[in-house]
């Protein structure tokens, strides 16, 4: 059975017999995951272990930009060691977990909350039937901690620095008020003392908390000066784009930032950009989403034509492309509703909309 915990890229790494052998039942295990073994004990390591001929702190430099976790079947001062030199922050840095070779326990190290090292120490446990270590002070009080439930719930925490303070105010029992109107969130929350659930920002300021938690895709301003606020992101809107063949990439971020910007909605809840698949080698459009790391969904012009969009139909867009419209219709369309949040506006070369998704 597929353990509930996974990665896109999980790199188990084991030195001795022993851990190969446990690795291979974790690989087995785990979707995403590759074992890394040394050319001696390759034949314990299965047909899927990859064999590395390089020093363990080069492997570890090789695989550390672009694995979300790590499995280290060895003992924890060789990984402390190893791991020193690339620690960034708590945002960027991935998960790590610490196995002993007979698989007795599974010690959470790194990135427990947002990278997830605490809910993959528990899976590793449960696999070799052993015990998980979690030293993280919410989870041995039994509380849940802001940022595994933003993790969980696939929301962007900001900023970062004030998780330690909310964090603690949840320890303490202060009063934290909390603005979740489509309950993401709530249920977590619902019997932890302190955590009042109200209705609106407005609502939260007259409360005269210790602290305030917002779930929203709203611009929350002068955020990076409160130390008491944490905003968590939900990834709910869709950028609908359309542009003229060339336009630069800094053309088309400026227009989507700008009016992201006047309608008070911020650019980290952005879930994905749309637009017509006339427009999947748009130069411009490519360079930013993959810049800012988010997809691009394309959209036949048939497909975009069936729906119906405020906007009257474009005679430019129907010669150069054969839709009617494309940011409008294309926003719609990936985010699976009828209702923009912002309307096609036209800056420049560039055509924006903003739907929610359903």
């Amino acid at each position: 059975m597929v353990a509930i915990w996974t990665l896109m890229t999980l790199a188990i790494i084991a030195i001795t017999q022993k851990g190969v052998q446990l690795g291979a039942r974790l690989k087995a295990e785990l979707d995403g995951a590759d074992l890394f073994v040394p050319a001696k004990h390759a034949g314990e390591g299965g047909a899927g272990a990859v064999v590395f001929a390089v020093e363990l702190k080069d492997l570890v430099r090789q695989l550390w930009p672009d694995c979300r976790g790590f499995v280290f079947i060895m003992a924890t001062g060789i990984v402390v060691r190893i791991l020193a030199p690339h620690l960034r922050g708590k945002e960027i840095d991935p998960a790590v977990v610490v196995m002993d070779e007979a698989g007795a326990f599974s010690v959470s190290l790194l990135s427990g909350h947002l990278g997830g090292a605490n809910e993959l120490a528990r899976e590793l446990a449960a696999i070799s039937g052993g015990q998980a270590v979690i030293t993280t002070a919410t989870d041995v009080n039994g509380l849940p901690a802001w940022d595994e439930v933003a993790r969980r719930e696939g929301l962007r925490t900001e900023p970062v620095k004030n998780i330690r303070r909310l964090n603690t105010l949840l320890l303490q029992g202060e009063r934290i008020v909390l603005v979740d109107r489509s309950r993401r969130i709530a249920p977590y929350f619902a019997s932890v003392p302190g955590v009042l659930p109200v209705a609106n920002f407005a609502a939260a300021g007259q409360m005269g908390a210790a602290g305030q938690v917002f779930v929203t895709h709203r611009y929350v301003p002068n955020l990076e000066t409160q130390d008491d606020l944490l905003v968590l992101r939900p990834k709910d809107l869709v950028v609908g784009i359309g542009c003229n063949r060339g336009t630069p990439a800094a053309e088309i971020e400026e227009a989507v930032e700008e009016e992201l910007r006047k309608a008070f909605l911020s650019p980290s809840s952005i879930a994905c950009l749309a637009t017509i698949d006339a427009k999947a080698d748009e130069e411009g459009l490519n360079f930013f989403a993959k810049s800012r790391d988010i997809p691009v969904e394309h959209h036949s012009a048939e497909a975009l034509n069936a729906v119906s969009a405020p906007a009257d139909p474009s005679p430019h867009a129907l010669t150069a492309v054969g839709a009617k419209g494309v940011c409008e219709p294309a926003a719609l369309l990936s985010a699976g509703s009828d209702t923009l949040l912002i309307k096609k506006k036209i800056r420049g070369n560039v055509t924006v909309a903003v739907a929610e998704k359903a």
